[in-house]
């Protein structure tokens, strides 16, 4: 059996109604916790009111159905994503390599510190992606922060020359394959009782690199 160091954090269910000013972030709150929970199938408009502690019609106001919710969940996820990455790597424009070092850190800490919306983010289960322009627009230049730091690293022979997007991909699906592996306990407790997850990681970007 596996272990990890990542715990599966839920937030305390709100104590008191919103106000109509908070209520899109209060119902964005709720559907991460029963999704969390429960998974999509569990997932309602009405539990999610319940839960928020607002009326049963109050949530349509802002989504039309739990895709919608799913969507809006996903898209505030990336937006928080996109804005720590570049956070971290513009305090290295400088230096490509510890701009990858920093992102990869910071992917790292948004999904300790975010698991279940993380989760949802890259669960699947938004259907119709592209019926969601905000959604499509947010991962979209997310990805592309990806391979500017490729490309730059590339530029400065610390990534082997390649298909920028290609590589990308490549780098990204290292990073996250081990988070993944944390965040679901199937790290080997042998590997995590001499390394932390960021020192797993760091070797992975060692690898890659040169």
């Amino acid at each position: 059996m596996t272990v990890s160091r990542f715990s599966l954090t839920i937030s305390p269910m709100p104590s008191k109604k919103y106000h109509h000013g908070d209520l899109k972030n209060a119902l964005i709150k709720a559907g991460v916790e029963i999704l969390a929970k429960e998974g999509v199938s569990g997932l309602s408009l009405r539990k999610v009111a319940q839960r928020a502690g607002v009326s049963h019609s109050a949530p349509y106001a802002h989504f039309p159905d739990k895709q919608s919710l799913i969507a809006a969940i996903s898209t505030e996820g990336f937006n928080q994503l996109y804005a720590e990455l570049e956070s971290a790597i513009s305090s290295h424009s400088k230096n490509p390599k510890k701009q990858l070092i920093e992102g990869a850190k910071t992917y790292i800490r948004f999904a300790e510190e975010n698991t279940d919306t993380f989760k949802i983010m890259f669960s699947g289960v938004l259907e119709k992606e592209k019926d969601y322009p905000s959604f499509v627009e947010i991962s979209s230049k997310t990805f592309k922060l990806v391979v500017e730091v490729v490309q730059a690293c590339q530029s400065a022979a610390i990534l082997p020359a390649a298909p920028a997007d290609l590589m990308a991909v490549s780098v990204w699906g290292q990073l996250h394959g081990i988070v993944s592996l944390a965040l679901e306990g199937q790290v080997p407790h042998t590997v995590l009782d001499r390394h932390n997850i960021q020192e797993i990681v760091s070797f992975a970007i060692g690898q890659m690199t040169t």
